[in-house]
């Protein structure tokens, strides 16, 4: 005979075995939520900061870009845009137009032209650009968003191919192209390259723009238009325009800027009148700080140089009539070669990049600076997922 099973009065219910499986599994599925929100912003900052992604007139007015020191206009400069959507022309237009081009093509100069001040860094060693950069034109009739992106080139390191993926992003969703062809050199096979990879884009108008014309003789620039039609017809692009200009001189500027508006779609401006960039001063800042570091170095050597800008702080205890600012920057080269051609004898080159530096900060900032500069080395960085990454690529 079965002895009956003893039961305890103080013992509590088991609790059934399906209700706490479900309760783990509302757990469990609130915390996948949870992590895939958070995932998903992060790849959202992570996108905007690389303009892997296009702004749309939504998301600008959402998140208001803060005004900037480096990004204003002078007082009343941006007056030509409408100050309230009522005030928007029926016909007005707004929209984003990049500039795409092997390296060294004019791309920086025409933006900062367009702009009418110096957004992007130029200088004359090829790749200087290495991220996409909004610079915002303000007329009566529209706004234009200019998107100078880096060079698009045969890569040789993972920075080349991270790249190429930004400028392949941006052209992808813009409203128009501009594709840059210098009128000092003749159209070789990365010109041809780029051609082909732009007819890929079918929709998007594009606009063949050949540089630097203030370089050339009239019977040359008009070779260099013709070839540049019939590099059109044979990778299969009808051009919307083809246009001669020179950032330098300024001629034909405001002409493409015209053709360029005419390309972009009915909108309200994306962008409070005044803005001339959405950039970052932090970023900015670094810019000019590896453009002054550009000057008079060898070939190998600006592919190699990256800059941070570890602190921007006002100094304290200054007087309200006589502020500072602190700037701690870092230029990173990947070999102690590289390292004392930057820093030169007796730091002399250092302190002379920092001289060049500090004077375009200022200028930019408005206010007096204190930089203070170091260099180190990344050992083979532009290879190292790891190292792009902290450096901001």
């Amino acid at each position: 005979m079965t002895e009956p099973r003893r039961t305890s009065s103080s013992s509590q219910p088991r609790k059934p075995a399906s209700s706490q499986a479900g309760r783990n599994a509302a757990r469990n599925a609130r915390g996948r939520k949870a992590e895939e929100l958070e995932n998903a912003e992060r790849r959202k900052r992570q996108s905007i900061a690389k303009a892997e992604r296009r702004t749309t007139s939504a998301q600008v007015r959402s998140s208001e870009p803060a005004p900037t020191a480096a990004g204003r206009a002078p007082e009343g400069a941006g007056a030509a845009t409408p100050s309230s959507y009522l005030d928007v022309p029926e016909d007005y237009r707004a929209g984003f137009a990049c500039f795409v081009g092997r390296p060294n093509a004019g791309k920086s100069t025409l933006t900062n032209a367009l702009v009418g001040a110096k957004i992007a860094i130029t200088s004359g060693k090829p790749q200087t650009t290495r991220h996409t950069v909004r610079g915002i034109v303000h007329r009566p009739d529209a706004q234009l968003v200019l998107v100078d992106t880096p060079g698009l080139h045969r890569p040789r390191t993972l920075l080349g191919e991270r790249l190429n993926e930004q400028v392949r992003a941006t052209w992808a969703e813009v409203d128009v192209i501009g594709f840059c062809i210098p009128a000092d050199q003749e159209i070789g096979p990365g010109d041809r390259y780029i051609a082909q990879q732009l007819a890929e884009v079918r929709r998007t108008p594009k606009v063949a723009v050949v540089t630097k014309t203030d370089t050339m003789g009239k019977q040359s620039v008009g070779e260099q238009l013709l070839a540049v039609l019939e590099l059109g017809k044979e990778v299969g692009i009808e051009w919307a325009e083809i246009v001669p200009v020179s950032a330098v001189g300024g001629a034909q500027v405001g002409l493409l800027a015209d053709l360029l508006v005419q390309q972009l779609p009915l909108s309200p401006p994306l962008y409070p009148g005044g803005e001339l960039t959405d950039e970052p001063e932090q970023v900015m800042v670094g810019e000019l700080i590896r453009e002054a570091a550009l000057e008079g170095v060898r070939d190998e050597l600006p592919h190699s140089l990256a800059v941070t800008v570890e602190e921007m702080l006002p100094r304290k205890d200054r007087p309200k009539d006589k502020p500072l600012l602190d700037v701690h920057a870092t230029l990173y080269v990947e070999r102690s070669s590289q390292k004392s051609i930057v820093i030169g004898t007796g730091g002399s080159r250092l302190r002379d990049v920092g001289t060049r530096a500090r004077k375009q900060i200022e200028a930019l900032l408005g206010t007096p600076v204190f930089l203070d500069l170091h260099v180190k080395v990344a050992k083979d960085w532009q290879r190292d997922p790891k190292q792009l990454q902290r450096l901001g690529f």
